[in-house]
């Protein structure tokens, strides 16, 4: 009896407190949608796809069978489909894009039709996507050309010829490395490489001046050069390509980078300046505004002015997801409810999800509704609206107030945005929230507002002053880009964060968002417990990409060494990210504890109270056969980009060409024995795909 009454009273509780959260149940449908999306990225075959479906039906029916009993069935009954239909989603979604992707790397001719074209002048180069009609070729491919090299003529829609080197799109080279087959899978992209030159235009493509895009952001960065004419070309187009590098990574590192991103904050600027012009304007006739619903008019302007920013900047995905958004307001205001709200926002995320399912797993998705929950979610609290609220008072503390709310939430967003950016990119800039206080507002209130002057005025020639204080204000952005990403201790690094640890940080903090009673708080306990075990999560000793050919290994004073001296940029900045060293990597042959010659090295690892030797390869010549026999039998572990003799069987591992391309890249601690693989027996499609291949052929003669 005692049991049942527990059990009776514990429903009864449970009743309650839904009713009294019953206005917040919405906001979790889309959570719940999503929590299906991600089960079907981290379940690895159909197997477990179906499984998963298959229970979250059967908890659903259960559900419903005792939706007699209150509410608690009727939410776990919905709960447990939208989990379903997430898992259902995806998995119709990544069979829906499907397409051939290329077997392994080839040279060859290639006719196909221009796409896209993407001009990067701060790389000197131009990225063209081509559609192909070749039964042995993926039907899309994507060729990086220098810019010497592009013809007149090669625009959209042109139909060209040339010769390219073509690889398939890469797996992650390490765990927790940026997946770009997943990407490519789903912009049905089967190939990627490099055009050579010449490059024949058999067919041009629109006329010269046609692209709207391509004209406006060449005129934007004719009138400012350099970086800040890429970020003003971005804020208006889209268009990042003339932003350097050097800037772009200060831009990541200052937590200023979300405003080089057409996303909500440029799409809600754009529709608020639409609506405020068209109210204006039109309140200045006292018949118009006696007659028309102005705030209606002014909405429907709105309205078409996020819809043609969003067309004009491309219509990427972040793009439409914050146009979305924003109509969404508009309709709140044109049917007189509040502007944004919770609701809103998960009405917004269940679009995009019913849309594009694919997004959540990206880092776009889950920054930006973050941001915006932890906004609405701060300024709905009573206790902050008590703080903030408007009342009558001098200009002093007025401005104080809302300097005290903007770094309020600064700070709040900071602290949500930190575990996802830990989580893609391993590194986050710790001084955003000061960054952002002046930031955001001057490239709201004064730089777009500029440039949208500067271009209105150059259809009479007289937008040159505008320009160069347009000019200005990106100078000073980028100056307090530079200035916070240099500040000393302005970047925290951590390895690859666990993926539990990930989820357990979502869940603690959507918990805390979205619930409204005491119990919110209990969202605390596993928030706290992620942010621990990622902290606490060591980093990896060793480091291996896929392909055998780069290596990183710790080193006696904690820092990382790259086996090759001529690494890539891109490949030290992998390799420095994933094992949360953020200093430039050392060369492994002038660390004191490795031995190494042009073709190989051996380095000793001093863990705990053993030694570990690992033997690594450096070139494509042949080491004789005895001597690497005997560097295998005194080896731990032995890396190679080729494949080594059957013979040689080092005392732990053997990562060579055969065993890598089983496990792709590897991650391993020493202390603990750990091994983590970029391969762990998936079926996702992009990993088991139908793939394609050119039979070689010689080059014809031009």
């Amino acid at each position: 009896m005692g049991a049942r009454r527990r059990f009776r009273k514990g429903r009864e509780g449970l009743e309650r407190w839904l009713e009294a959260e019953r206005e917040q149940l919405f906001l979790w449908l889309p959570v719940m949608l999503g929590v299906g999306v991600a089960a079907w990225f981290i379940l690895p075959d159909v197997t477990r796809w179906t499984g998963f479906i298959a229970a979250a039906g059967a908890v659903a029916l259960g559900a419903i069978a005792m939706s007699g009993n209150g509410r608690t069935a009727r939410v776990v009954a919905v709960a447990a489909v939208a989990v379903g239909a997430g898992c259902a989603l995806i998995w119709w979604r990544a069979d829906s894009v499907a397409a051939p992707v290329l077997a392994r790397p080839v040279m060859v001719m290639l006719q196909g039709q221009v796409e896209r074209v993407e001009r990067l002048p701060a790389r000197d180069m131009v990225r063209i996507t081509l559609d192909l009609d070749r039964a042995d070729l993926p039907p899309r491919v994507r060729v990086n050309l220098a810019q010497g090299d592009v013809p007149a003529g090669l625009a959209r829609g042109a139909l060209i010829r040339l010769s390219a080197r073509l690889m398939p799109p890469p797996p992650p080279s390490v765990p927790g490395a940026y997946d770009f087959a997943r990407v490519a899978w789903f912009a049905k992209l089967g190939a990627t490489g490099k055009g050579f030159a010449p490059i024949e235009v058999i067919r041009p493509g629109a006329a010269p001046g046609a692209d709207l895009r391509a004209r406006l952001s060449a005129h934007i960065q004719a009138q400012i050069p350099g970086s800040a004419g890429g970020i003003a070309s971005a804020l208006a187009t889209g268009d990042r390509g003339a932003i350097a590098d050097a800037d772009s990574e200060a831009m990541q590192r200052s937590g200023l980078a979300h405003l080089l991103s057409v996303s909500g904050l440029h799409v809600t600027a754009v529709t608020a300046a639409a609506m405020l012009l068209v109210l204006r304007l039109l309140s200045l006739s006292p018949a118009l505004a006696l007659r028309w619903r102005l705030p209606l008019v002014a909405a429907g302007a709105g309205a078409l002015a996020a819809i043609g920013y969003t067309l004009l900047t491309g219509a990427d995905v972040p793009t439409v997801r914050s146009c979305v958004a924003s109509l969404l307001v508009l309709l709140a205001l044109s049917v007189g409810r509040e502007a944004l709200t919770l609701r809103l926002v998960a009405a917004g995320a269940l679009v995009v999800l019913l849309l594009w399912p694919e997004s959540l797993a990206g880092p776009s998705f889950q920054l930006s509704f973050a941001a915006v929950t932890v906004i609405v979610a701060l300024h709905e609290s009573p206790r902050v609206r008590r703080w903030f609220s408007r009342r009558e008072e001098g200009w002093a503390k007025r401005l104080g107030r809302a300097m005290g709310s903007l770094l309020l939430t600064g700070v709040a967003v900071e602290l949500a945005l930190m575990p996802i950016g830990m989580y893609h990119f391993h590194k986050q800039g710790l001084y955003g929230a000061l960054a952002n206080i002046v930031a955001i507002p001057l490239t709201t209130f004064v730089t777009m507002p500029l440039e949208a002057l500067a271009l209105l005025l150059d259809l009479a020639g007289l937008g040159a002053p505008f320009w160069w204080l347009t000019a200005k204000s990106l100078q000073f952005l980028l100056w307090l880009a530079h200035l916070a990403a240099s500040a000393p201790g302005a970047v925290a690094s951590l390895p690859a964060m666990p993926d539990g640890a990930f989820a357990l940080m979502l869940a603690g903090g959507l918990w805390i968002a979205l619930w409204r009673t005491r119990l919110r708080w209990g969202g605390g306990l596993p928030l706290a417990a992620g942010a621990v075990w990622a902290l606490l999560t060591p980093p990896p000793d060793l480091l291996v990409t896929g392909d055998g050919r780069h290596l990183a290994i710790r080193t006696a004073d904690g820092g990382m060494a790259l086996l090759r001296d001529r690494a890539g940029d891109y490949t030290r900045s992998m390799l420095g990210e994933n094992s949360g060293a953020d200093d430039e990597l050392a060369a492994l042959s002038e660390a004191p504890d490795a031995r190494c010659s042009p073709d190989l090295c051996v380095i000793e690892h001093r863990s705990g109270r053993r030694v570990w030797r690992v033997t690594a390869t450096r070139s494509g010549y042949l080491v004789p056969w005895r001597e690497m026999m005997q560097l295998c039998a005194s080896s731990d572990i032995v890396v190679s980009e080729r494949r080594l003799p059957a013979g040689c069987s080092p005392r732990w591992l053997r990562l060579d060409r055969a065993g890598l391309a089983r496990t792709g890249g590897v991650a391993i601690h020493f202390a603990s024995g750990r091994v983590a693989t970029v391969r762990r027996g998936s079926s996702h499609p992009w990993i088991d795909s139908l793939r394609v291949q050119p039979s070689f052929a010689p080059p014809k003669e031009r």
